[in-house]
């Protein structure tokens, strides 16, 4: 089951704390030290079981298997008025271990106006600023399409700084910002990038976001995939990051790394018995023909009707969700000599949350069919609980 505990804390810590004016969610676990002076600490996780065809051992059966793919620690304070800061952590990989994802401090110039220094998530597209725990579909994406923020930086986090602001009533939200971009390929399979210390040029990477709300404003930096009927969303973003010489495979094979993509998000109340939502997005990945298993187009879309009514604790939210990534890849090597994975990814989910708590406490449950170019697809079943504190 996919233990996500996430927190009310983020809603309000990760976007009042680090924001210009941001969705007010309960902070639990919040001390306040004066007007404008607290620190709010709290927690998450992501477990998960799930079953996939012909994956046990005998390569016949169904696996079976518990995983804790993501453990979290959240801390956010403000001095005052003007300085704010976070620091939040993550299990990294299989193994566990624990690593920074988020420290920084934000300086806000104006009430619309601020300043982000540290390690933080790059300007990007929606589902990366949104992330696993706040996606349309609950769990732990796949990150087929929007490939930055599991691949990139630190769970796509960079060291860097970022002008963060909004104007026309928080409707345009826009972002711009510098930052070291040493680690665009941390976990692409069959791909081992080398340092920018072999004979490239050391510049910085640079990344920018801008985003419209045509009906109801969506305050914050970091975002969420999803309102759960508390919002009227028709939104339109388009975001891009660049670094010359962001691509190293071996001395003299260096190219520079450029992305882009646009998507949208509509969530519509009052459609019938429930919340109606939708979104898409497109991407484009460019590597200078350096590395093609990460070259390439890549596609997303997704649907979801949240019911009124309650069942028990909660509410039902069905959804279906498309990924697909076409990269420029054949089955042949990179030019360190690692083979390229070929050709075209997608995935098919179709499930429903059980929406306890928006946000704070939810259950997923889903099958999905993967599709990597000519081998078999790859058929499983997830279920997920999602908890925040």
């Amino acid at each position: 089951m996919n233990l996500i505990f996430k927190k009310s804390l983020l809603t309000s810590a990760v976007l009042a704390t680090l924001s210009i004016s941001a969705i007010q969610a309960q902070a639990a676990g919040t001390i306040t030290f004066g007007e404008d002076k607290y620190i709010s600490v709290g927690f998450g996780a992501i477990g998960s079981y799930s079953s996939v065809e012909d994956a046990a051992a005998n390569g016949s059966d169904r696996s079976n298997d518990f995983s804790l793919d993501s453990a979290r620690l959240y801390v956010s304070g403000s001095l005052n008025k003007y300085i704010k800061g976070m620091l939040n952590t993550e299990k990294s990989g299989s193994g566990g271990s624990i690593e920074v994802i988020d420290a920084n401090v934000q300086f806000q110039l104006t009430e619309d106006i601020a300043i982000w220094a540290g390690r933080f998530l790059s300007p990007s597209d929606r589902a990366n600023m949104a992330g696993p725990y706040y996606s349309m579909g609950g769990g732990y994406w796949s990150n087929i399409a929007s490939r930055y923020g599991w691949n990139g930086g630190i769970i796509g986090r960079d060291e860097g700084v970022a002008l963060v602001g909004s104007t026309l009533d928080s409707k345009l939200a826009y972002s711009f910002g510098a930052f070291e971009g040493d680690n665009i390929f941390r976990f692409s399979p069959g791909i081992t990038a080398l340092s920018e210390t072999q004979g490239t040029k050391d510049k910085l990477m640079y990344a920018g976001r801008l985003q419209y709300d045509f009906w109801d404003a969506e305050p914050g930096y970091y975002g969420t995939g999803n309102y759960f009927g508390a919002k009227d969303i028709l939104a339109i973003g388009i975001a891009g990051r660049s670094k010359k010489d962001g691509v190293v495979a071996v001395p003299g094979a260096a190219g520079d790394y450029t992305s882009y993509s646009v998507d949208f998000l509509l969530e519509k109340k009052n459609v019938g018995p429930g919340t109606f939502s939708a979104e898409a997005a497109y991407y484009d990945y460019d590597t200078d023909d350096i590395f093609l298993s990460e070259q390439g187009k890549a596609y997303s879309a997704g649907a979801a009707y949240l019911f009124n009514a309650k069942a028990g604790w909660g509410q039902f939210m069905p959804f279906v969700r498309y990924q697909k990534f076409d990269s420029d890849a054949t089955t042949s090597f990179t030019p360190g000599g690692s083979v390229a994975l070929a050709g075209e990814t997608k995935k098919y989910e179709i499930g429903t949350n059980y929406v306890m708590e928006p946000y704070n406490a939810l259950i997923t449950a889903a099958i999905s069919k993967t599709k990597v170019s000519d081998a078999d697809s790859i058929n499983a079943i997830n279920v997920a609980l999602q908890f925040q504190f």
